[in-house]
């Protein structure tokens, strides 16, 4: 599949719920931005995070013959774990809006020849999923707090998985509780300089209010990074 193709389907989604058309296209391409900076240095995470991620892809429950949703994928850092769990028979689809780390994600497939993995350049809010049928389950690590409409995010991700399917989303939000709350202000300087965080996205309140089943499974480091489960009910109602 050509590069032109994969492309295809990239969109500003300038008209998100909520969100003033420049709002939401400021907020996408300041992402693009930070993540095509970053991309070259995302080993250092990749690693420091590792075991975090690896618990909550444990959380997916993944079989063989699978089908999977990586939301905001970066340089594909979850992409031999859930090849390993879903097999050949299984696929795993990707999506981020960084060129760059599209780029990253691309070149680790080739490297392994893995040929049901695939990356898509898209925004996540937006992108349109039906082609693809549903999916088994879908994971993002520390992608949903960045997106332009984090509400939005999660009613796509939701509309892309089977009854029963599962979400697991690890991510970063301010100190919840206790005398550490005292240091969010420049925690959230920080996280909106550092990885474009929304500030105004609240992303456990839209997992909860979009999934049937949502709990946190794990906190790290005071509860400021967390892994939340959700589930899709088992029927859809009408």
């Amino acid at each position: 599949m050509s590069s032109d193709a994969r492309d295809s389907d990239v969109g500003t989604g300038g008209d998100a719920s909520g969100l003033e058309t420049g709002e939401y296209d400021d907020h996408l391409e300041r992402s693009r931005t930070v993540w095509d900076r970053w991309s070259d240095w995302y080993e250092m995470s990749e690693n420091d995070l590792e075991p975090m991620r690896e618990t909550a892809m444990d959380r997916l429950d993944l079989r063989p013959g699978d089908r999977v949703l990586d939301v905001g994928c970066g340089p594909g850092v979850n992409f031999e774990r859930i090849r390993s769990d879903i097999g050949d028979a299984g696929t795993l689809v990707a999506v981020d809006y960084s060129p760059e780390m599209v780029s990253d994600a691309r070149e680790r497939i080739d490297s392994h020849g893995w040929e049901n993995v695939e990356v898509r350049r898209a925004d996540a809010t937006t992108v349109d999923l039906a082609e693809d049928g549903q999916f088994d389950a879908a994971i993002a690590t520390l992608s949903m707090s960045v997106m332009p409409d984090v509400r939005r995010a999660v009613e796509n991700v939701h509309r892309s998985l089977v009854p029963g399917g599962a979400f697991v989303v690890f991510d970063i939000r301010t100190v919840p509780t206790g005398p550490a709350r005292l240091a969010n202000p420049l925690l959230r300087r920080f996280l909106r300089w550092y990885a474009n965080w929304n500030g105004n996205g609240d992303v456990l309140e839209s997992l909860t209010a979009v999934f049937e089943e949502c709990e946190i499974a794990d906190t790290y480091f005071a509860g400021v990074t967390y892994t939340a489960t959700c589930r899709k009910g088992r029927t859809d109602e009408p």
